[in-house]
Protein backbone atom coordinates (compact mmCIF):
# COMPACT_ATOMS: atom_id res chain seq x y z
CA UNK A 1 0.00 0.00 0.00
CA UNK A 2 3.13 1.98 1.07
CA UNK A 3 4.70 2.25 -2.07
CA UNK A 4 1.26 2.60 -4.22
CA UNK A 5 0.42 5.86 -2.19
CA UNK A 6 3.55 6.98 -2.99
CA UNK A 7 3.54 6.82 -6.79
CA UNK A 8 -0.30 8.67 -5.98
CA UNK A 9 1.37 11.75 -4.32
CA UNK A 10 4.20 11.77 -6.85
CA UNK A 11 1.73 12.54 -9.61
CA UNK A 12 0.46 15.44 -7.31
CA UNK A 13 3.69 16.87 -6.11
CA UNK A 14 6.33 15.69 -8.73
CA UNK A 15 8.11 13.19 -5.41
CA UNK A 16 6.99 10.49 -3.91
CA UNK A 17 7.54 12.08 -0.85
CA UNK A 18 5.01 14.42 0.95
CA UNK A 19 6.83 18.03 2.35
CA UNK A 20 5.73 18.53 6.00
CA UNK A 21 3.58 21.41 5.44
CA UNK A 22 1.73 19.65 2.82
CA UNK A 23 1.49 16.85 4.67
CA UNK A 24 0.21 18.92 7.57
CA UNK A 25 -2.33 20.45 5.65
CA UNK A 26 -2.85 18.16 2.85
CA UNK A 27 -6.64 18.35 0.63
CA UNK A 28 -9.02 15.80 1.82
CA UNK A 29 -9.06 14.42 -1.60
CA UNK A 30 -5.84 13.18 -0.94
CA UNK A 31 -6.59 11.96 3.13
CA UNK A 32 -9.34 10.33 0.96
CA UNK A 33 -7.06 8.29 -1.86
CA UNK A 34 -4.66 7.48 1.63
CA UNK A 35 -7.23 5.84 2.76
CA UNK A 36 -8.97 4.24 0.72
CA UNK A 37 -5.54 2.45 -0.24
CA UNK A 38 -5.35 1.84 3.53
CA UNK A 39 -8.86 -0.04 3.41
CA UNK A 40 -8.58 -1.71 -0.11
CA UNK A 41 -5.19 -2.98 1.16
CA UNK A 42 -5.73 -4.23 4.46
CA UNK A 43 -6.02 -7.91 5.35
CA UNK A 44 -6.77 -7.60 9.01
CA UNK A 45 -10.43 -7.28 9.28
CA UNK A 46 -10.86 -4.74 12.54
CA UNK A 47 -8.14 -2.55 11.32
CA UNK A 48 -10.06 -3.01 7.40
CA UNK A 49 -13.16 -2.10 9.78
CA UNK A 50 -11.98 1.39 11.08
CA UNK A 51 -10.82 2.03 7.49
CA UNK A 52 -13.87 1.73 6.24
CA UNK A 53 -15.39 3.63 8.53
CA UNK A 54 -13.12 5.73 8.22
CA UNK A 55 -13.91 6.03 4.19
CA UNK A 56 -17.15 6.60 4.58
CA UNK A 57 -17.18 9.70 7.35
CA UNK A 58 -14.71 10.94 4.62
CA UNK A 59 -16.74 10.28 1.81
CA UNK A 60 -19.93 12.41 3.66
CA UNK A 61 -17.36 15.28 4.12
CA UNK A 62 -15.51 15.22 0.50
CA UNK A 63 -18.49 13.59 -1.55
CA UNK A 64 -16.12 11.22 -3.23
CA UNK A 65 -17.75 7.72 -3.24
CA UNK A 66 -14.71 4.99 -4.15
CA UNK A 67 -15.87 1.80 -2.41
CA UNK A 68 -12.77 0.49 -1.11
CA UNK A 69 -12.84 -2.71 -2.98
CA UNK A 70 -12.92 -0.74 -6.43
CA UNK A 71 -9.48 -1.63 -8.19
CA UNK A 72 -7.76 1.49 -9.17
CA UNK A 73 -3.67 1.36 -10.30
CA UNK A 74 -1.37 3.50 -9.31
CA UNK A 75 -0.99 7.04 -9.89
CA UNK A 76 -4.72 8.03 -9.35
CA UNK A 77 -5.55 11.50 -9.20
CA UNK A 78 -8.80 13.29 -8.36
CA UNK A 79 -8.12 17.28 -9.52
CA UNK A 80 -10.66 19.45 -7.14
CA UNK A 81 -12.53 18.40 -4.18
CA UNK A 82 -16.07 17.24 -5.39
CA UNK A 83 -18.64 15.01 -6.82
CA UNK A 84 -16.68 11.95 -7.74
CA UNK A 85 -18.89 8.40 -8.02
CA UNK A 86 -16.65 5.39 -9.35
CA UNK A 87 -18.63 1.85 -9.52
CA UNK A 88 -17.16 -0.69 -6.80
CA UNK A 89 -17.04 -3.25 -9.83
CA UNK A 90 -15.09 -0.75 -12.34
CA UNK A 91 -11.62 -1.15 -13.43
CA UNK A 92 -9.32 1.78 -13.57
CA UNK A 93 -5.56 1.84 -14.90
CA UNK A 94 -2.51 3.36 -13.57
CA UNK A 95 -2.42 6.99 -14.34
CA UNK A 96 -6.26 7.90 -14.42
CA UNK A 97 -7.00 11.86 -13.79
CA UNK A 98 -10.57 12.57 -12.72
CA UNK A 99 -12.24 15.83 -12.39
CA UNK A 100 -15.13 16.85 -10.45
CA UNK A 101 -18.95 15.18 -10.87
CA UNK A 102 -17.18 12.43 -12.65
CA UNK A 103 -19.39 9.17 -12.56
CA UNK A 104 -18.28 6.19 -13.54
CA UNK A 105 -20.80 3.19 -13.43
CA UNK A 106 -22.81 0.51 -14.14
CA UNK A 107 -25.82 0.15 -17.05
CA UNK A 108 -28.24 -2.57 -15.52
CA UNK A 109 -29.47 -4.03 -18.86
CA UNK A 110 -29.04 -4.57 -22.74
CA UNK A 111 -25.82 -5.18 -24.50
CA UNK A 112 -23.12 -3.24 -22.01
CA UNK A 113 -24.61 -4.47 -18.91
CA UNK A 114 -22.09 -4.26 -16.74
CA UNK A 115 -19.33 -1.44 -15.96
CA UNK A 116 -16.86 0.02 -17.81
CA UNK A 117 -12.43 -0.79 -17.82
CA UNK A 118 -10.11 2.10 -17.95
CA UNK A 119 -6.63 1.42 -19.26
CA UNK A 120 -3.55 3.42 -17.98
CA UNK A 121 -2.89 7.38 -18.92
CA UNK A 122 -6.56 8.83 -19.24
CA UNK A 123 -7.88 11.97 -18.19
CA UNK A 124 -11.20 12.36 -17.35
CA UNK A 125 -12.89 16.18 -17.18
CA UNK A 126 -15.45 17.55 -15.21
CA UNK A 127 -19.23 15.84 -14.75
CA UNK A 128 -17.85 13.20 -17.43
CA UNK A 129 -20.20 10.12 -17.23
CA UNK A 130 -18.69 6.63 -18.10
CA UNK A 131 -21.01 3.70 -18.12
CA UNK A 132 -21.52 0.32 -19.17
CA UNK A 133 -19.24 -2.98 -19.90
CA UNK A 134 -16.73 -0.85 -22.33
CA UNK A 135 -13.19 -0.71 -22.32
CA UNK A 136 -11.47 2.55 -22.68
CA UNK A 137 -8.27 2.23 -24.42
CA UNK A 138 -4.75 3.97 -23.03
CA UNK A 139 -4.40 7.66 -23.89
CA UNK A 140 -7.34 8.78 -23.55
CA UNK A 141 -9.02 12.34 -23.24
CA UNK A 142 -12.54 12.15 -22.25
CA UNK A 143 -13.82 16.34 -22.44
CA UNK A 144 -15.70 17.61 -19.84
CA UNK A 145 -19.66 17.01 -19.93
CA UNK A 146 -18.97 13.96 -21.86
CA UNK A 147 -21.17 10.65 -22.33
CA UNK A 148 -19.26 7.43 -22.53
CA UNK A 149 -21.49 4.03 -23.57
CA UNK A 150 -19.23 3.00 -26.06
CA UNK A 151 -15.73 1.29 -26.13
CA UNK A 152 -13.06 4.03 -26.91
CA UNK A 153 -9.40 3.17 -28.70
CA UNK A 154 -6.36 4.12 -27.50
CA UNK A 155 -5.04 7.73 -28.36
CA UNK A 156 -8.47 9.20 -28.66
CA UNK A 157 -9.80 12.17 -27.37
CA UNK A 158 -14.06 11.92 -26.49
CA UNK A 159 -15.98 14.96 -26.65
CA UNK A 160 -19.83 15.98 -26.63
CA UNK A 161 -22.97 14.01 -26.10
CA UNK A 162 -23.55 11.89 -27.41
CA UNK A 163 -19.95 10.91 -27.73
CA UNK A 164 -17.27 11.74 -30.51
CA UNK A 165 -14.57 9.88 -30.88
CA UNK A 166 -11.39 11.98 -32.59
CA UNK A 167 -7.76 9.96 -33.09
CA UNK A 168 -5.07 12.12 -31.57
CA UNK A 169 -1.44 10.46 -30.65
CA UNK A 170 -0.30 11.97 -27.48
CA UNK A 171 -4.10 12.85 -26.62
CA UNK A 172 -3.45 13.27 -22.79
CA UNK A 173 0.18 15.13 -23.47
CA UNK A 174 0.35 17.76 -20.67
CA UNK A 175 -3.10 16.91 -19.29
CA UNK A 176 -1.57 13.78 -17.33
CA UNK A 177 1.55 14.61 -15.79
CA UNK A 178 3.95 13.21 -13.27
CA UNK A 179 3.15 9.30 -14.66
CA UNK A 180 4.49 6.65 -12.72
Amino acid sequence: MNSVFKKDLYRYYGESSEPLLKKIFRPLEIKYIAVFRKANACKFLPLKLFYMLRLMYLSKKTQIQIPARTQIGEGFYIGHLGRVIIHPDAKLGKNINIGTGVTIGMENRGKRKGTPEISDNCWIGTNAVIVGNIKIGSDVLIAPLTYVNFDVPDHSVVIGNPGKIIPKENATEDYVCNRV
